[in-house]
Order: structure tokens, then sequence, then C-alpha cells
């Protein structure tokens, strides 16, 4: 079939263009909204259309009505359409204002759609993929027994970045036994970076480990700052040569919430992260020193240059310049503004971050003369959160040195599955 679909960003958001394969030369542009293309669901040959998943701040050139509920909508939702490989005939397939997960059926006449938010309980239907119309339920998931455990879901939040245009969007986790009238320490789950966005969109927002860190009695805000990705390249190219910058609208974020909210407390903030997160932990403690009281930094991959190469280099360029120095965890000038209490922790096999990234910090914090904890894993990989024990040293670190409390000593508990 001589035609090759290529996804490009040239227009400012990523979309689909056709090409001719033995000449390279363009043929059109495929898709035809304002939006974010998330990914390739299908090509049916036989009809010459293709199917994609697609997110964003959507305009009238999808002929929107004003008052479509996708005008106010999570930017991040996914919605699913069919487009003639031509770019004619564009049409959405699911119109309704969720986050929809898309099963194909391989001769594209139907699909199954399971759409939800972090505030509404699956609903799964049974759709034509020529049309979009509900064909047949198919049962939704009994939530019952979740609900009975006390967990409810998190509250989801939008506000404008200090540049007074840019939205951003996160959850604000709470206790099960929250009550407004009190005052709450704050901790912040950070991982940023250009290669992902890391907030939960859809119902099964209770992995992880934000709501169990609620349930100890604190506030836990997730949420993805300029620079992440799946929104506009203006957005996510404030990570380029800027890695160490990703935690700064998190600060932003919380200060503004804690002003709209009297039961978050500011002067109590904390911190925590894994592998990418890890490294924004650390920097983050030294970065915000006055701000952040308490860190967990977890498997961090805290100098560039002895990390994998990938994103690294793409967003920091290469050869090596001055940014990979300026933005190191490494440097004496970043390791000298620490204030707070940082708990450090990494597995000895981990084959993703080298274990000599902590371990060069431990030495730079040494030279400082800095107080700090370590943890390190014997026999253990890169996801430390399949460790019963460190989760609870997590919480036991945030217990004794945000909240002020002992915690209980040498607390047992079975991890299960969790992930």
């Amino acid at each position: 079939m001589d035609q090759l679909v290529w996804s490009s960003e040239r227009s400012g958001q990523q979309q689909l263009y056709r090409y001719q394969l033995s000449t390279g030369k363009p043929l059109n542009k495929i898709t035809q909204c304002d939006c974010f293309v998330r990914s390739i669901k299908g090509i049916d040959k036989e009809r010459q259309q293709l199917y994609f998943e697609a997110s964003g701040e959507f305009s009238n050139e999808i002929q929107l009505n004003p008052d479509d509920p996708r005008k106010s909508a999570d930017p991040y939702y996914r919605y699913l359409y069919r487009v003639d490989l031509s770019g004619k005939n564009q049409t959405l397939l699911t119109p309704e204002a969720y986050n929809h997960d898309i099963s194909l059926s391989p001769k594209f006449d139907y699909f199954i759609d399971t759409y939800s938010s972090v505030n509404q309980v699956p609903i799964n239907q049974l759709k034509s993929a020529q049309t979009g119309d509900k064909l047949m339920a198919l049962g939704n998931p009994d939530v019952s027994q979740l609900s009975a455990s006390g967990w409810h879901p998190p509250e989801p939040f939008s506000l404008t970045a200090d540049d007074n245009e840019t939205l951003l969007y996160g959850l604000i986790y709470k206790p099960s036994h929250f009550d407004p009238s009190k005052s709450y320490p704050i901790i912040n789950a950070t991982y940023t970076g250009p290669h992902g966005f890391f907030t939960p969109k859809s119902y099964w927002s209770y992995y992880g480990q934000e709501s169990a860190l609620a349930e100890l009695g604190f506030i836990v805000i997730k949420m993805d700052g300029r620079g992440t990705g799946k929104r506009d390249r203006a957005f996510h190219e404030t990570s380029y040569q800027n890695l160490a910058g990703g935690v700064d609208d998190h600060v932003f974020a919380i200060k503004q919430l804690a002003k709209q909210r009297e039961y978050m407390d500011i002067n109590r903030v904390g911190i925590y992260g894994f592998s990418a997160g890890g490294y924004d932990t650390a920097q983050a403690m030294f970065r915000h020193a006055d701000f952040f009281k308490v860190g967990v930094a977890a498997s961090g991959n805290h100098d560039f240059r002895i990390d994998k190469t990938g994103w690294n280099e793409t967003w920091l360029s290469y050869p090596v310049n001055d940014f990979y120095d300026q933005q190191s965890n490494l440097n004496p000038e970043s390791i000298a503004k620490l204030k707070g209490k940082l708990l450090l922790a990494h597995g000895e096999l981990d084959e993703n971050v080298n274990p000599a990234a902590t371990m060069q910090l431990v030495d730079g914090l040494i030279k400082a003369n800095k107080d700090f904890d370590l943890l390190i894993f014997p026999n253990q990989h890169h996801n430390l959160n399949n460790s019963d024990y460190f989760i609870r040293k997590r919480w036991d670190y945030f217990v004794e040195h945000l909240m002020n409390k002992k915690p209980p000593k040498e607390f047992n508990f079975t991890l299960g599955n969790q992930q």
C-alpha cells in the first residue's frame, strides 16, 4: 500500500499525516481537530479509514457547540475518532465527557467503550464503530465493597499557573476520616518529566500510594505541571533544558490550594517520589528548601550523566553542557541549601537507575556536612514500591517528621499484590 502514517507536532499539537512511502512526499493531513493525538487504534484498509484516540482543549475546528461539556472537561481525557485516510469525514465516536478506554473489534464493526473519571464509576458499553451508537450495555463494576471500606475518590482540581494563562490539573487525596475544621500536613506525590503525564484520569485512582498516605492523616497532592506530556507542544517544551524545574508548578499550585482550603497546613509540606520522582524530591528539597520540610527520594536518577540516555539527552541536549551541572542533584551549591529531613532509598540491584546515583548524592551530602537518612535494599531492583518494608518506612518518616507523632514500632502489614 505504498503509504505511511506519520505523527508530528509541527502544528503545535500532535497530529497524523499521510506520506507516499516510495517517494517520501506528503499526501495530506489526516486528523482534523485542535487536539493531541494519543494513539492509533487501528487502520481499516478496506474502508480506507483510521481510528485514533485524541485529547485536548478542543476548538470550533471540530464544530463543538458552545455548551459542549468537552469544552470545560479535563484536557487529558481520551476520545475515539474515525477519519478517512484522505482527511475527510472525521467522526467523533465517544461524545461523553469522560476518559475513554477503547477495544476495537478486528473487522472494525464494533468497539467496547469503558469510560469513567476519578469520581465516576466506569460505564461499559458496546458501540458501533461506524456510527458510535450504543448497541448494548455490558454491565458496570460493583464498587460497594470499596465504598464500604471508607475509601472515596480524590477531589479533582484545576488552577491557572503563574503565567496567568496555563491551566494545571491534579487531584487532592483526603483521609476517609477527613474533618474540614482540622489542619492537615500536605504531601506532594511527585513525578515530573517530559516522558508522560502521571495523574490518574479514570476511576481506578486508588492504585498507588496516595490514598494510603492520606489515610494516615495527610492531604496528598498529585498533579502534572508544565513540561509533562500529552498537552500542546508549548506546554511540553517547558522541560527542554529545564528538567529540574518540573516541581516549580507544584509549589505554586500547593500555595494556591492552601489559600482556598483552610484545612491545608502550608507550614508542613512534604514530598516523595520514585525514580524520576526521586530526582524531583531531592531537587525540590534543595530548590525549595524553605517550603518542603520532609522528603523521601527512592531510586532517584540524581545526575543525568550517569542515567540512561534516551529522554535525558533528548531534553537536556547533547553533548554534555552546563545544563547537566546546573540541574544535577550532585551540584554542591544545590546540596548546600538542604534544610529539611531527607530520606534516600535505593535497591542495590537496580537495573534501571544505577545505585551509584544515590551513593554519589550520599557522598555530596557527607562532604557538605548535611544530616540525612539512607536505606539500601539488598537484592532489590528498581521498584521499591514492591517492598512492604520500604512503604512502612516511608509512612513512618512522614508521621514522625511531618506530623510530629511517633509511628507504631515495626508495624506489620501484608502488601499482597499492591504495585
